[in-house]
């Protein structure tokens, strides 16, 4: 008896080693693959964190519109105005001693060529003085939303009428909250320059074309901090409500992927390399208007 007893007391110690040991190897496996978890960009932050580039870029392309009608109509002395913003949209203007400000107003929804659907305001103010080289465009949203999205901020628009490349270039430092109709939330801040390449004083809005680089800062609802860089020129044609080329470079937790938007198709499609070298092609829309 005393034999089978320490048999049975030595068995149950080799039993509780191994369950411990399996426990400490099932702990460590869990909070590896919770770091893995963190540090892995999904397509879905990237839809958000895409759309919301899509709301900078065009909130700020509109303010620039805007402000080269008047800079076109100064410095060339012939009345124009860009065919871009449809009739739906009402723009009031007050001039002061100094500066005008601009009411950019898209009533409770206005479509505009592209196919995205604003609302709300956005105020517009710069110096009169039309003859300077270079000027601050200050821009605030007013109960502004994106296609559904609910939009708040503003940003300061250094606006260059010539570049080195002799092209009007707008160097955008941005600051926006946004909700998603589903409760999704976001912030977005940095800082894009934005060199206007192609069709600039055309009057036509379909053949302008921009170049777009910088950096910017994208939270979202869970916390998670995402540092994009543009690493080769983003190209935004306005015929088209989507990016077409080039590639941005994302940053969360230590771990870098790449997103390719393609070779100037329009669509909403782009090829995302993983950390680890892997590729797909995702769609990088939440949501399209029919």
């Amino acid at each position: 008896m005393k034999k089978n007893f320490k048999n049975s007391c030595l068995s149950a110690m080799i039993l509780i080693a191994v369950l411990s040991i399996t426990s400490c190897t099932n702990d460590e496996v869990a909070m590896e693959d919770e770091i893995i978890a963190e540090q892995i960009i999904t397509v879905a932050e990237l839809k958000y964190s895409d759309e919301s580039e899509m709301i900078s870029d065009e909130v700020s392309t509109i303010a620039e519109d805007i402000y080269a009608s008047d800079e076109i109509l100064a410095t060339s002395k012939f009345d124009y105005r860009s065919d871009y913003l449809p009739d739906c949209v009402t723009i009031t203007t007050v001039i002061t001693d100094t500066t005008k400000e601009k009411t950019i107003d898209f009533g409770e929804g206005c479509e505009l060529p592209n196919g995205n659907v604003l609302s709300g305001i956005i105020n517009l103010s710069y110096e009169k003085d039309m003859e300077m080289a270079s000027k601050t465009l200050a821009l605030v949203l007013e109960n502004f939303t994106f296609n559904g999205v609910s939009v708040e901020g503003g940003a300061d628009i250094l606006r260059v009428r010539s570049n080195e490349s002799g092209n009007p270039q707008g160097t955008v430092s941005a600051s926006f909250n946004a909700t998603w109709p589903e409760g999704e939330t976001a912030s977005f801040t940095g800082t894009r320059t934005r060199e206007w390449i192609e069709g600039y004083g055309s009057g036509f809005w379909g053949d302008n074309v921009f170049l777009i680089t910088g950096k910017r800062t994208f939270v979202n609802k869970a916390g998670n901090t995402f540092e994009k860089e543009v690493i080769s020129p983003l190209r935004r044609e306005w015929s088209c409500r989507f990016i077409v080329s080039g590639v941005l470079e994302i940053t969360r937790n230590d771990t870098t992927a790449s997103l390719d938007f393609g070779d100037g198709s329009c669509d909403a499609k782009g090829i995302l390399t993983y950390p680890d070298g892997t590729s797909e092609e995702i769609f990088l829309r939440r949501f399209l208007k029919n």
